[in-house]
């Protein structure tokens, strides 16, 4: 479980397929402090297994579905990735419940300055916009982010100062893909009233 605040980017140093399926390694300060082999890390919002760590680096397994379902299939050396290590219990909780299970990707429609924040529009799945509230909240490569807008199943979002500089938000652009995972209480919701013939 993570809650949506990022705490740093890494860098991929390399994504290969080898004997065993993908390897994706990550170059890395705050996230590896402490850490273990085995721990869940959210890598873009997706949680990883870290299989192996050295001073500057770690080193996820990464299943095929999970590298075809996400944006994980477009990075490469040099790509800015999100870190976001598994909550923990004795921690303030300043975002909201993100799981690391991926809904779907995005494409970025827009994403520019205005004034001195930014304005991000996203377009997500086919139907999502069901599972989306005004100032509910949504995780972006990871990033807990309040909705803003909801159209159809675009939503939008204004990304202040900081979490611009904290996370890989500063090199998206439009036509990006971002990985997407709605708030879980709504997902449930909906899924009780589409077993109830009374989904929307």
């Amino acid at each position: 479980m993570f809650t949506g605040i990022i705490e740093e980017t890494g860098g991929v140093e390399s994504f290969e397929r080898g004997g065993g399926g993908w390897r994706l390694r990550v170059t890395a300060r705050a996230t590896l402090e402490g850490l273990a082999v085995g721990e869940s890390v959210a890598v873009n919002g997706c949680c990883l297994t870290a299989v192996a760590f050295d001073r500057a680096t770690v080193t996820f397994d990464v299943l095929e579905e999970t590298r075809r379902l996400t944006n994980l299939h477009a990075v490469g050396p040099g790509v800015p990735v999100n870190l976001e290590r598994s909550m923990r219990a004795d921690g303030r909780f300043g975002g909201h419940f993100v799981t690391g299970h991926i809904d779907g990707t995005g494409q970025v429609e827009v994403f520019e300055p205005r004034g001195d924040d930014h304005y991000l529009r996203v377009r997500g799945p086919a139907g999502c916009g069901r599972l989306v509230v005004m100032k509910g909240s949504v995780a972006i490569d990871g990033i807990s982010l309040t909705v803003a807008e909801v159209e159809g199943d675009s939503l939008a979002a204004w990304i202040i100062p900081h979490t611009l500089d904290l996370t890989n938000l500063r090199a998206r652009r439009a036509g990006d893909a971002v990985n997407l995972e709605f708030d879980m209480l709504g997902k449930y919701v909906d899924k009780m009233l589409q077993a109830r013939g009374l989904g929307l």
